[in-house]
């Protein structure tokens, strides 16, 4: 799942449940890191005071002995031969004080050892390592501490001075330590078990509060989305109202709303000027269609007052011409009349289950079958459509059609339908001379052509009856070659 692509709420909910979990992982690194911090402390402290004690065991048998305070007289003063072990003995030190002791002198040999006897078991020890003694010179305590791991843990081994009584160095003090931490071990997995228990229910609240949350911040947001969905700039918006939203919620509902209003208030403005501007764009064409037929009109009355002569034996002949030229200019003009009213008020289709094949085959008896041809993929195909607007759709389309085919060419007009599960296809094919492609986008626009004659209204009209009838039209054309128009209804 990309986050990029997620809703929102989801953003919200895996960003809360992943900062839980981060902060989870760094409080559990904080934990451990600080339980090592501790125990680490504690053994360095540990060993410091062991030394401490050692050191001052050490003194005291130094300021007690009967030996010369010597490098060379240190491995009788602190001799141990396992029969006879007086208080000065190493092994008793080591015993007292729980834990190895070596001494070696300045020049990093084994002296002496509370590992009873020095054989090849402890050749590991018989010498400081390299550069110990240099070390504890350059310590301003004159100690020097080395951490390993050996095979029963961690060890730290501490090195520092044994002085005479004039405070001279003599030798130099060893003692491993084993850093013991199965104490602080169990505590820490103790306190992970019951983090981890806390946790987890934290984890399981976390989840649910922060589903809830998500909810609770997006609920205004798909209110929103929701009105902004049913948007449309062919009806009245709706504003949006929200019970209880927060300071930015509400000012994006308050500029919305604000903009509803302008929008509305500019789609009115906009309407009534489209309006204005069809109504004026139609008068225009009215008027240009009527001066048509007018202007001959008045020149012929002019012409027959001029010439008029009663004593004409000719006259009555004369008079039924002029009569008979008016009329047909009258009837012209009330075609035009006619032609803009059905444009202007097209009757509401009545629906009605009928044989589309038929209805056609009815509307194509008209033409020659030579020049329009009629296919169907079935001889009966049952729709809900107005009879009488289907056929002036067909009628109007085949008109057309004719018209556009050349002087130079036979009309080849296919009228075909095709049934699908869910559609219906009526088609018209010509083979005339095509629509051009700056004319393909007016194509169904009132009064738009590209003949000679005529209003323009025939494809105009075609494209309100197919709207009517809840279908669509739409042609392809190849100049010179021939156009298809195509209708296409859901049944």
């Amino acid at each position: 799942m990309k986050i990029s692509t997620t809703s929102l709420r989801s953003k919200i909910f895996l960003s809360m449940i992943g900062l839980v979990f981060l902060a989870s992982v760094m409080i559990l690194v904080v934990t451990v890191s600080q339980y090592k911090e501790e125990a680490e402390e504690y053994h360095k402290k540990r060993l410091l005071r062991k030394e401490t004690a050692v050191k001052v065991h050490i003194n005291s048998i130094l300021e007690n002995t009967s030996y010369e305070v010597k490098t060379d007289k240190l491995k009788y003063i602190f001799k141990s031969n396992g029969s006879t072990r007086g208080l000065s003995s190493i092994s008793e030190l080591s015993r007292i004080h729980k834990m190895p002791i070596n001494i070696y002198d300045l020049r990093g040999n084994l002296i002496i050892s509370s590992l009873w006897r020095l054989d090849q078991k402890f050749d590991s020890i018989r010498h400081l390592p390299p550069g110990i003694i240099k070390k504890i010179d350059q310590n301003r305590n004159k100690r020097y501490v080395i951490k390993h791991e050996g095979k029963e843990g961690e060890y730290q081994s501490s090195y520092s001075y044994i002085y005479d009584r004039q405070f001279k160095p003599i030798a130099v003090l060893n003692l491993p330590y084993l850093a013991d931490s199965t104490f602080y071990k169990k505590e820490l997995q103790e306190f992970l078990k019951n983090l981890a228990s806390i946790y987890l229910f934290m984890f399981i609240l976390a989840i649910f509060v922060s589903y809830l949350l998500s909810r609770y911040i997006t609920k205004s947001l798909n209110t929103i989305n929701n009105i902004l969905r049913q948007t449309s700039f062919d009806k009245k918006q709706q504003k949006i109202h929200i019970k209880n939203p927060n300071d930015e919620i509400n000012e994006l509902v308050d500029s919305y709303n604000k903009m509803v209003d302008e929008l509305n208030e500019s789609a009115e403005k906009l309407a009534q000027n489209e309006r204005e501007q069809a109504w004026r764009n139609m008068a225009r064409q009215v008027a240009h269609e009527i001066k048509n037929p007018l202007t001959p009109m008045r020149l012929n009355i002019q012409s027959f007052q001029m010439m008029f002569d009663p004593n004409d034996p000719n006259i009555k002949q004369k008079f039924d011409e002029f009569a008979q030229m008016l009329i047909e200019q009258i009837d012209l003009m009330s075609q035009i009349a006619s032609a803009f009213s059905d444009f202007a008020k097209m009757p509401q289709a009545r629906l009605q289950e009928n044989d589309l094949v038929e209805t056609i085959e009815s509307a194509l008896k008209l033409y020659n079958p030579e020049q329009v041809r009629f296919v169907s993929s079935k001889e009966k195909i049952f729709f809900n459509f107005d009879k009488n607007q289907i056929q002036r759709v067909i009628v109007n389309l085949v008109k057309n059609a004719l018209q556009s085919v050349p002087d130079t060419r036979i009309p080849d007009i296919l009228v075909s339908i095709r049934e699908t599960d869910d559609k219906i296809y009526i088609t018209v094919t010509d083979n005339g001379s095509g629509i051009a492609k700056e004319y393909a986008g007016r194509i169904f626009e009132p009064k738009f052509t590209t003949k000679n004659s005529g209003m323009g209204l025939g494809l105009a009209i075609v494209k309100k009856i197919i709207e009517n009838h809840n279908g669509k039209i739409y042609f392809n054309s190849e100049p010179e070659v021939g156009t298809t128009f195509i209708i296409e209804f859901k049944k």
